[in-house]
């Protein structure tokens, strides 16, 4: 596994849908792009996914090799592979930084998440995701504050790796 991405941000959308990622994305991008190398602009895949999802996924090409990977081994036909191989190829877009950091957010993508002038950029491991600001407030803030309510105030979030894979 190569580097992850850590961090978060907020970025100007401008009238082309032109948006930079936070420079430490762009570092993980190129180094899970197996044909990135120096003067070379580093690859990615927005998978935007069904109506439900209210952000954009971007994965690095490392990444969604994986979920490819994992989706061409379920039953050729099955309704599950042809479902994931909709929502992970159909529904998704490849795209490539500029050189300076940016990348265009076609006018439907900005309009499927309500994506105005600004965009919120948070990791998510081998993943990031692009949210409207107000939708993550809202929607994911929300979620976490409410799990952590239910937890007792001494509670220690690192325990639950105990019974992750591995540990």
């Amino acid at each position: 596994m190569g580097q992850r991405f850590r961090g978060e941000g907020h970025h100007k959308v401008d009238a082309k849908g032109r948006v930079s990622i936070p420079a430490p994305f762009r570092r993980v991008l190129e180094s899970a792009d197996p044909d990135w190398k120096e003067g070379l602009l580093p690859n990615m895949v927005i998978v935007y996914g069904d109506h439900r999802r209210k952000f954009l996924e971007c994965y690095t090409i490392e990444a969604i090799q994986e979920v490819d990977e994992r989706i061409a081994g379920l039953a050729r036909g099955s309704i599950e592979r042809r479902m994931l191989e909709r929502m992970f190829n159909g529904q998704s877009l490849p795209t490539q930084l500029d050189n300076t950091g940016r990348f265009v957010l076609p006018k439907a993508l900005r309009e499927k998440i309500g994506l105005d002038d600004e965009a919120y950029f948070i990791a998510s491991g081998d993943t990031f995701q692009i949210w409207k600001p107000e939708t993550y407030a809202e929607v994911e803030t929300h979620k976490t504050e409410e799990w952590l309510d239910q937890l007792p105030e001494d509670f220690d979030v690192l325990s639950l790796l105990e019974t992750a894979k591995g540990a």
